[in-house]
């Protein structure tokens, strides 16, 4: 059981997925129009943050999509974004921000809810709004990353161990942890962190090397 919080400036949208949470056996422990408004329920309640906050793209308060992403992430949530999907630029930004991943409000209730339960627990959040919402941004996939990096990126990031990853390669343990090192250190230069395997698999889906749905690319 996941405990959500929804976000979102129209109140027949966060009234249906309350009852779809509620059927769902997800707790909806907030529901309201801003970002602010939640911070300020997390203080006076001394609750622990949501697991996983359902994020309008554009809220009316005038706050920016980076400003409300970053503010929920550095608050410990896992953020979802629940909005049209015809805004990529946008999608983009909050994606760049820390975001796991969209889902349109054209979508299924069913297929928002399983999107709320696979960042609950920590897998990354592949497809289709999220998949195009990058693809052929160059400027924002560009972490400038060698040959050799992106090969031990794409192994690792699908789920080989590190080990095996330099096994397969023909390369030294040592090697392959540097590469990967390295990897975290340039998408940190350009503002996309990656500080955890599901980072990584995100950064590596972003950047053509592991296709939308996680396999290997042949990129």
């Amino acid at each position: 059981m996941s405990r959500v919080a929804l976000i979102d400036d129209h109140e027949s949208v966060r009234l249906g997925l309350e009852a779809a949470c509620a059927r769902d056996s997800q707790t909806v422990v907030f529901s309201g129009s801003t970002v602010v408004s939640y911070l300020e329920w997390r203080v006076a309640s001394g609750s622990a943050p949501a697991d996983v906050v359902v994020l309008d793209l554009t809220l009316g308060d005038g706050s920016t999509v980076t400003e409300n992403v970053t503010s929920l992430v550095s608050d410990g949530a896992s953020v979802v974004i629940h909005s049209v999907a015809d805004r990529p630029a946008a999608v983009r930004e909050a994606l760049a921000a820390g975001a796991a991943g969209v889902v349109s409000k054209s979508s299924a209730l069913d297929d928002v809810l399983d999107a709320i339960r696979t960042v609950a627990q920590g897998e990354a959040l592949n497809n289709v709004e999220w998949a195009s919402a990058v693809d052929g941004d160059r400027a924002f996939a560009d972490a400038q990353l060698s040959t050799r990096e992106r090969e031990v990126l794409r192994l690792y990031a699908t789920g080989l161990p590190l080990k095996a990853v330099a096994e397969r390669l023909g390369v030294a343990y040592s090697t392959a942890k540097e590469n990967i090192t390295r990897v975290r250190v340039k998408y940190v230069e350009v503002g996309r962190p990656a500080p955890t395997k599901v980072d990584l698999l995100r950064r590596a889906m972003e950047d053509g090397i592991v296709a939308a749905d996680g396999a290997p690319s042949a990129r």
